[in-house]
């Protein structure tokens, strides 16, 4: 083959992205440089980050991807090994040595799930849970966004855990019903009432840890719902990337009265907890303890829509595309 497609964007949104800020190209493949390899696409991410990216002219040029070496010009990496990378959404990529690593797929798991719960959103939990809140066996925790791909994968996480009670938010009725399916010991919709009252209801005696994903008024009701040296985990705000960053939560000073500890990351920095949090997990995704929950879209052409779908809420677990 001479030739791929790809989503390349045309232009930058001023709020909320739609369709028309993209478009799908063919462009040429190269001839294959001593120690890359062409990789065939399996399985596309799309996830929330991405729309910062759009702010800069980056989207689909960046992007978790697993596929297959359809040709090679590198020992380490024959035709017919399984790999990551993170060269975008294509159908193909051309890839060097140094930016590939090989998925070595365990009995029983899915190969999707190396994007999902064994992939970055996974990790982003694990991390935010051990590393950055440092959860202990009987503590609490409350979870925003809990039944996107971070979230799903915290809440099943912080059960292994030893966590005593689970509470996590969700935009709908039925990702409600899907939490509490997935183990949450509490959960609410946070379109049906302020934020700060229904955390309060669920957890009437507090909470130790909050893992953010989406800041604003879930930040605010977390601070106020933390217990004395109560940590927060902070690793999105989703509710501000297509729209002006809310003003800063109201009781912030509620951080210093009670001795918070709020700590912003980037799993990026975190990456050498990758093979720890696998030895960890891939035994509870073999027997069922811990599910994998995504949702998965048929077709390339339809990545630009699972896209949009992140970003209006529409999955539960992580979106993934498959080719």
């Amino acid at each position: 083959m001479s030739s791929f497609l790809a989503v390349r964007q045309v232009r930058r949104p001023e709020a909320t992205p739609n369709a028309d800020d993209f478009t799908v190209v063919t462009e040429q493949l190269p001839v294959l440089g001593d120690g890359q390899v062409l990789v065939e696409n399996v399985y596309l991410s799309v996830d929330p980050y991405m729309r910062q990216l759009m702010d800069t002219g980056e989207a689909g040029l960046e992007g978790r991807a697993i596929g297959k070496v359809a040709e090679s010009r590198s020992a380490e990496f024959p035709v017919g090994t399984t790999v990551f990378h993170r060269n975008g959404w294509s159908t193909h990529a051309v890839v060097g040595a140094a930016d590939l690593r090989r998925v070595d797929q365990a009995d029983g798991v899915p190969l999707s799930a190396y994007l999902g719960v064994l992939g970055g959103t996974g990790l982003t939990a694990f991390v935010g849970l051990t590393r950055v809140a440092r959860l202990q066996p009987g503590e609490d925790l409350f979870v925003s966004a809990a039944a996107g791909g971070v979230g799903s994968a915290a809440g099943q996480i912080a059960r292994l855990l030893g966590a005593r009670r689970i509470i996590g938010s969700a935009g709908s009725a039925a990702k409600v019903a899907h939490l509490h399916a997935l183990g949450f010991d509490a959960a609410f919709n946070y379109r049906e009432g302020p934020v700060g009252a229904q955390l309060a209801a669920a957890a009437p005696d507090g909470i130790d840890v909050y893992l953010d994903n989406v800041g604003g008024d879930h930040l605010a009701a977390a601070i106020s719902s933390l217990r004395p040296h109560g940590r927060v985990a902070w690793s999105g705000a989703i509710a501000q990337y297509s729209s002006a960053p809310p003003a800063a939560p109201h009781n912030l000073a509620e951080v210093m009265f009670k001795t918070l500890r709020v700590e912003g990351f980037l799993v990026r920095e975190h990456l050498d907890a990758r093979e720890p949090f696998e030895r960890f997990l891939v035994p509870h995704i073999q027997n069922g303890s811990v599910i994998v929950d995504e949702t998965v879209v048929d077709g390339f052409g339809n990545v630009v829509e699972a896209f949009l779908g992140v970003l209006r809420g529409d999955n539960t677990g992580k979106m993934l595309v498959r080719l």
